[in-house]
């Protein structure tokens, strides 16, 4: 039989309960998820059907709070934050989610009732694939703190169907394969058929009777809007990740050729959609694989200024004066690097050709609501974009961007006249290579943005210092430094429970999960043996556990009382994995060269490097294989094994 764990569930009385908090009822639920809400065989109750069932009764939970959410701000009309991102690295929601909504025990106690435990169906998640770096889970865990702090926030991005990819370690080094996250479906998100935007691409300009500009003709897709509740930690307060994904309509369907037999020929707008949204960062190494990445920046930017656009208006209606001098009062536009630039020449082209406002007042509206957040100081990663592509794909867009970057050169000519001779550094669209002009898109975020922050003191004052420089002797105040962070619900209250207790234990509170400054409290203890003792015991306890993940995945066995040395980014040269598997390569050499007695006193050593290599990117490809073949070399060495794993 499928479902071995089908008799227990079936003791269960199924009854509808979304506000459930008592094990008895959650059980219930969850049993009624199971039925009534059925994705497999009804004889099958198994670890997977489990886990789906108990993902659909948390989000009930999520779905109230939610709703009552949208309620309160829409009623209260704040300022709302729009967080604009190529990426999302959220990982596994459950564990997360009745974590922040203070029903783990309540959680674990119901699915025993069907015979499993919660760690148990939490392991059947499939992480969903929509981010791949610091970018993504920055991102994410931006939106678990404004959820927390109760601040009205919407994050945007793509849903992407297949991720980044799949890495598959072989001899030869990292292969990729499509993620597959979606392949069943995701118990979190809620296709919103009500929000729906066209987005156009290619087509021409025309000017009008009255002078003004309108962009026709082209394709025009549909955003179709996934919704995935955010919940903030022990408040009621739960925000939105919408997800785009792009759709052709049925009159995109050439029925003729279908039944011609042309089959391929009848269904190329369908098919041109579904690359839109397929992989995050697709190759570009050909003009197609950039075209390609141009149209999802535009596709994330269009219907998510589309659809604060459409939420503002609906409140508008309720307001006094309801004029657009009030958007950048009600709407703050946060891009999260340069990859939605495209915000703003679009919400220009908005404001202008569908809402009928002039330049200046569209410019003073774009300027004040948008900000810009850098991320690197990387040449490779400021992005710049060929000037005939996006001609070609963004005709209106290009036009707006070329009067931006002329007012702007004007401007410093007028106003700035001992910076006139920077200008060619300074300017957003760059011709010294006649054959290949770009736009600079980091440039245009920094003439049109009101802030511009980095993410850390140091990084911060380069941009200043450095690579922005010359924009600070124009604009003093907008630059500004926000130190990143990561959230502690995740990322030590919820994978680390032992060591949170003790903390919880010693301060005699747990608002340390949501005020760090709290964990200072701890300096008073710093000499106390028994709380030297228990926290190493939890550390014991995860490096175990730990071990136990390595051995599963890799059949490695490592050394729980090693020291652990982890690193986990994304393979890049600039991220030092090479250097550090050549120290590794280096403790090897030396190791051998000592004698037995030498070796007794050394520190036993596990080095763990994880990440992915991009597909296209060579070097670091053979940094993966060259880990890979360096714990191939050590591990199965009987002479270090005892002091070096990698």
């Amino acid at each position: 039989m499928p479902g071995s764990n089908s008799a227990a569930a079936e003791k269960v009385k199924p009854a509808a309960s979304p506000a459930a908090d008592k094990p008895a009822e959650i059980a219930g639920n969850i049993s009624y998820h199971a039925q009534y809400s059925p994705h497999f065989s009804p004889l099958a109750f198994g670890p997977e059907e489990a886990f789906y069932a108990t993902a659909e009764s948390v989000r009930d939970h999520l779905i109230e709070r939610w709703n009552d959410t949208y309620v309160h701000f829409h009623k209260t009309d704040p300022k709302q934050t729009y967080y604009l991102s190529m990426e999302y690295l959220q990982g596994r929601a459950l564990t997360n989610a009745v974590g922040n909504l203070g029903i783990t025990g309540a959680y674990a106690e119901a699915v025993k009732k069907f015979g499993y435990e919660l760690e148990a169906l939490v392991g059947q998640e499939k992480d969903a694939a929509l981010g791949n770096g610091g970018l993504g889970r920055l991102a994410s865990c931006f939106l678990d703190s404004m959820a927390t702090l109760n601040l009205p926030a919407w994050g945007y991005g793509l849903r992407y169907r297949y991720g980044l990819f799949k890495q598959v370690i072989t001899k030869e080094g990292q292969e990729e394969m499509a993620e597959d996250w979606l392949d069943k479906f995701s118990p979190w998100e809620i296709p919103r058929h009500d929000v729906v935007f066209p987005v156009r691409f290619f087509g021409h300009v025309e000017i009008l009777p009255d002078g003004s500009r309108k962009w026709v003709g082209g394709e025009v897709l549909k955003a179709l809007a996934y919704d995935v509740p955010i919940p903030g930690y022990k408040t009621k307060n739960a925000i939105s990740l919408r997800l785009w994904e792009a759709k052709a309509t049925a009159e995109d369907f050439n029925l003729f050729q279908f039944n011609d037999g042309q089959y391929e020929s009848s269904a190329q707008l369908h098919a041109r959609a579904e690359q839109i949204c397929a992989v995050l960062y697709p190759g570009d190494a050909t003009e197609e694989g950039k075209l390609l990445r141009l149209k999802q920046q535009f596709f994330l930017c269009s219907a998510s200024l589309q659809d604060m656009i459409a939420r503002f208006k609906e409140r508008k209606a309720d307001r006094v004066s309801g004029k657009w001098s009030e958007f950048p009062s009600k709407v703050a536009v946060q891009l999260n690097d340069t990859h939605p630039t495209l915000a703003i020449p679009e919400l220009m082209r908005l404001l202008m050709d569908e809402e009928g406002l002039g330049w200046d007042e569209a410019w003073d509206i774009t300027y004040r609501t948008v900000s810009y957040t850098n991320h690197t100081v990387l040449p490779e990663a400021l992005e710049k974009w060929s000037q005939i592509v996006m001609r070609k794909l963004l005709p209106r867009h290009m036009e707006i961007i070329e009067e931006i970057d002329k007012r702007f050169r004007e401007m410093v000519i007028s106003k700035h006249k001992e910076m006139e001779g920077k200008i060619d550094s300074m300017k957003v669209l760059d011709g010294s290579n006649p054959q290949k002009p770009v736009v600079r898109m980091a440039n245009l975020c920094v003439v049109s943005s009101h802030s511009v922050n980095g993410v850390a003191e140091l990084h911060s004052n380069i941009l200043k210092q450095e690579l922005f420089a010359d924009y600070v002797s124009i604009w003093p105040n907008k630059f500004q430094n926000k130190t990143n962070g990561i959230t502690p619900r995740r990322w030590l209250k919820f994978c680390n429970p032992e060591l949170s207790e003790i903390i919880t234990k010693w301060l005699k509170t747990d608002q340390w999960t949501s005020d760090l400054d709290l964990l200072t409290g701890l300096r008073k203890f710093a000499d106390d043996e028994k709380l030297h003792a228990e926290w190493a015991a939890a550390k014991l306890a995860c490096k175990k556990r730990l071990a136990k993940h390595v051995l599963d995945a890799t059949g490695v066995t490592i050394d729980p009382n090693s020291l652990f040395d982890i690193q986990i980014k994304r393979i890049h040269e600039y991220k030092r994995q090479l250097l550090n598997i050549l120290g590794a390569v280096y403790r090897y050499k030396k190791l051998k060269e000592m004698s037995a007695e030498e070796k007794q006193k050394v520190t036993p050593r596990t080095v763990m490097i994880g990440g992915k290599a991009f597909a296209t990117y060579t070097n670091a490809k053979r940094i993966v294989k060259l880990v890979n073949d360096v714990g191939a070399v050590v591990n199965n060495d009987p002479e270090v094994n005892k002091c070096l794993k990698v």
